[in-house]
């Protein structure tokens, strides 16, 4: 019988599988993807990239996965206005040159190229990772979870953990139910060339379709460095698919008008991938035995870019309350899942509760609408103490400030 199984070998499941180790607790992770090939992964460019929190990268860091992260573009700044509007907020500043640690907000990372620094980690440290791996049961026993796998093996644990994402087969299989909330959106992605340098500073315009975000990414070629970004682009479904068979000349024309010339002329473009956006909340997180983190658990608007954080913070709150109860002699017993959930759970519906609700209110155009978010901008602008606490919130730090894992910095 094993202690835990965590199902889902990406950025949450992985961390959460190397966390535990670092507490002398081996799990065993079941991945359904391969082992990556590292030559073409370093040598693909992403369309999409994951804006790291603080709190994520001090987490990745305490795993010692950050320093074999081959390619990432740090952020100092982040740049917020309505398109039709005067209301506009800055945090941190531009840097024309590498910025300090201690410039930094956080850092976008393609998660092809996180992928492969975790899974290359857990081939060193988890000592039973296996991928390729399809798992087409999970049943509930007594005091133990049974998983059965597509070539006939049958696995026995204490703990089961689903890493397994957004369409969670483990949640599935738990009888745990979701409430989904469908934008009737989609995101539109893809990586594109500026005439102007990004100067390492998130850029997020709102327009009346919905908010276009820039997003710093690291360059395949040093000489274009800095002048690539990715694009998430929030729109009607009728918009998205209407952008997506755009020629290329003629989406970089529409972004480049769009954006008001924001960083200049868009000058190339990558193929663009789209994604329906719905909001995912498990009606439970833990039931015996059990426990869901990051999509299994929630899938929030990415408005403001924290789904890929508020998951590590799962696996981090997770990981703290087991290894807290081991030292004790207890291993996943009701009561410590209940307090991840607790702890976990109230907070993860308040973000995304309000993720979709600046997400109305910011491609609303009824006047009163209007000029609410123009002002609130502005005064979120004027006031340096509400603008210190927005950026509390978003590095995440605070979540771990009374965890084993907490910020010392």
């Amino acid at each position: 019988m094993k202690e835990v199984i965590i199902i889902g070998g990406g950025l949450v499941g992985g961390l959460t599988a190397l966390l535990l180790a670092q507490g002398g607790v081996q799990a065993m992770v079941l991945d359904a993807a391969p082992i990556l090939d590292e030559s073409a992964v370093l040598k693909a460019t992403n369309p999409r990239v994951l804006a790291l929190s603080q709190a994520t990268i001090h987490l990745l860091k305490k795993v010692n996965v950050w320093e074999k992260i081959a390619r990432q573009m740090p952020y100092t700044g982040m740049q917020v206005w309505n398109k039709n509007g005067y209301g506009e907020i800055n945090f941190g500043q531009e840097s024309k040159t590498a910025p300090s640690a201690e410039q930094c907000l956080g850092s976008m990372v393609e998660p092809s190229i996180l992928n492969l620094a975790i899974q290359q980690h857990m081939l060193m440290v988890v000592k039973d990772y296996r991928t390729q791996v399809k798992v087409i049961r999970v049943e509930k026993a007594v005091n133990c979870w049974i998983v059965k796998l597509a070539d006939g093996t049958t696995l026995k644990t204490k703990l089961l953990i689903g890493a397994d994402g957004a369409n969670s087969f483990v949640r599935e299989q738990a009888y745990i139910d979701v409430d989904v909330l469908d934008y009737k959106q989609a995101g539109l992605t893809c990586a594109i060339q500026t005439t102007q340098p990004h100067k390492h500073v998130a850029r997020q315009i709102f327009l009346p379709t919905g908010p276009l975000a820039y997003l710093p990414m690291a360059s395949l070629d040093q000489a274009q460095d800095g002048h690539w970004q990715s694009i998430v682009w929030t729109l009607p479904d009728d918009y998205a698919e209407e952008y997506a068979n755009l020629d290329d000349a003629e989406f970089t024309a529409l972004l480049t008008r769009e954006s008001h010339h924001m960083l200049g002329e868009v000058v190339a473009a990558t193929p663009r991938a789209k994604f329906p956006l719905k909001a995912r909340a498990a009606q439970r997180y833990v039931t015996e035995g059990l426990a869901l983190i990051g999509d299994a658990a929630h899938v929030i608007h990415p408005l403001a870019g924290q789904g890929v954080n508020i998951g590590c913070l799962d696996a981090a709150i997770l990981c703290d309350v087991l290894l807290h109860d081991l030292e004790r002699g207890v291993w996943a017993n009701a009561q410590t899942l209940k307090r991840y959930e607790h702890q976990r759970k109230i907070q993860n519906e308040a973000m995304m509760h309000s993720m979709s609700a600046i997400g109305w209110l910011e491609t609303s155009e009824l006047f009163p609408v209007v000029w609410a978010r123009n002002a609130g901008l502005k005064q979120v602008e004027n006031q340096p103490l509400l603008k210190s606490r927005f950026m509390q919130q978003a590095n995440g730090l605070a979540v771990l400030k009374n965890t084993r894992y907490a910020h010392s910095g």
